[in-house]
């Protein structure tokens, strides 16, 4: 059975990178009839943030990544790792080390002195003699020497670590014996089953240690699919104006998780030319062995255009409840079918479809003056003027083809072009000439509002 993880640590919010690889790895599982699982590695108290967890596990709700079983917390964790330790120094795969920091910084100089790669020089790996006096020691593992330690990465291919370039005897316990990152996440991943780690290429470094302590106690490797980072417009690493920001900004600016989730499948990953993908087929379709070798790169109009796709085509009473989160409540609103429908089409996020639906609602305050110089002609009052005695005169409004037929008559009438009134009409309205069609703005408004915006833009740009 498939057994993935997803193992953020809470130093920081759920950014776009680490969901996209929770995203993964969930899809892989379920795909496979397998478990997906939620570690939360706490292990570093000093950088820990409580509220960061709590908005690690609340992204994952908004979106609807449900992970099996309870949460790990690997803070609860720590008898689990000592017993461990133990084990390592029993066997004599560790070993204490009683090397001070001002002995380490001193080597390290003579190291870089030489132009030789920093790192510990065994000294204390077959020591036997008396400990020093008042040194705390930490514990090192006993890593290879020399060699080559290899993986098959499902994404990169075979991968080669040469032993005499990138490991010494690492520290898997602190002086404090805290236990340290890659020792923990071996440990874990080992005794809860993990069978295939998906995770950023930033972790491919760490691989090789991971691989020391698995080796050492005698777990079975899992299988690694390390994936490529996420870059901007420019190929260069994601910042917070990117896009790299906390997974539950999305929300605040108004993006749906469906949306979110199909941006982020495609970051990365493909199947043919098709772009837009329903949990349903992203559950069908997804293979980390197609995952591309290259960067992918964050576009902001994909994006936006998915969202728009998903607004679209989302009910009147989702998008009613979602909208209260922009203080837009409009489950009364007896025309809320209209005023929805009329936005929907041109809304790229719900903050866009709330400002929009606000512009309708309410009065505008100011004209814009470039479309005022455009659209108040030398005739827009009186035709402007005509409109509203046809919609006194108009008996049944209700609807926006009601309104339709009233323009349309209008125009006939005084044998004018439909811009000559829709344009002013539309200023009068809405302050500009951009929206949406202004017989449903007109249906949302009613009549009487209608006339009294007439009159209002008459007055004060005339």
């Amino acid at each position: 059975m498939i057994v993935t993880r997803f193992a953020p640590s809470p130093t920081g919010y759920l950014h776009i990178g680490g969901l996209r690889t929770a995203l993964f790895s969930y899809l892989w599982a379920k795909r496979n009839g397998g478990t997906f699982l939620l570690r939360i590695e706490d292990t570093d108290m000093a950088r820990n943030n409580e509220e960061a967890a709590l908005a690690i596990v609340e992204a994952f709700k908004w979106v609807g990544l449900a992970h099996d079983g309870e949460i790990t917390y690997q803070s609860r964790r720590m008898d689990i790792y000592k017993e461990y330790i133990e084990k390592l120094l029993h066997s004599g795969k560790a070993y204490r080390c009683y090397m001070s920091k001002e002995e380490l910084d001193a080597l390290r100089e003579e190291q870089s002195a030489r132009k030789e790669r920093p790192r510990y020089d065994g000294r204390y790996r077959d020591f036997t003699g008396t400990p020093p006096e008042g040194v705390a020691p930490v514990i090192r593992i006993k890593a290879p020497q020399s060699g080559v330690l290899s993986v098959h990465d499902g994404v990169k291919g075979r991968i080669d670590f040469r032993v005499e370039d990138i490991l010494d005897d690492f520290i898997i316990a602190r002086s404090d014996g805290t236990p340290t990152y890659n020792f923990v996440v071996a440990v874990d991943d080992a005794l809860m089953g993990v069978t295939t780690v998906i995770r950023g290429d930033d972790h491919l470094s760490n691989t090789p240690k991971q691989m020391v302590v698995y080796e050492a106690l005698g777990f079975k490797i899992p299988e690694f699919y390390h994936v490529p980072m996420i870059h901007n417009a420019e190929g260069k690493k994601l910042s917070k104006r990117d896009g790299a920001t906390d997974v539950m900004m999305y929300r605040e600016m108004g993006y749906l998780p469906e949306a979110l989730l199909n941006f982020l499948v495609r970051l990365g990953w493909s199947h043919g030319d098709q772009e837009l993908f329903s949990m349903k087929e992203m559950l069908a379709l997804f293979n980390p062995a197609d995952i591309n070798k290259s960067a992918s790169i964050y576009n902001t109009e994909k994006l936006d255009w998915l969202n728009g796709h998903y607004i679209k085509n989302c009910s009147n009473d989702r998008l009613a409840q979602l909208l209260e989160g922009f203080e837009l409540f409009l489950s009364s609103h007896d025309k809320r079918e209209i005023l929805l429908d009329a936005v929907k089409e041109r809304s790229k996020t719900l903050a866009d479809m709330a400002a929009q639906i606000r512009e309708i609602l309410q009065a505008p305050e100011v004209y814009d003056e470039k479309a005022v110089a455009k659209a108040f002609k030398s005739e827009a009052t009186e035709v402007l003027e005509v409109f509203a005695m046809r919609l006194c005169d108009a008996r049944e409004l209700h609807l926006p083809s009601d309104y339709h037929q009233v323009m349309e008559a209008l125009v006939g009438e005084m044998g004018i072009g439909f811009g000559k009134l829709g344009q002013p009409l539309r200023l009068a309205l809405l302050g500009k000439l951009g929206g949406p069609g202004l017989d449903s703005v007109m249906a949302i408004i009613g009549a009487d509002e209608t006339r009294r915006r007439i009159e209002k833009a008459i007055a004060q740009i005339v």
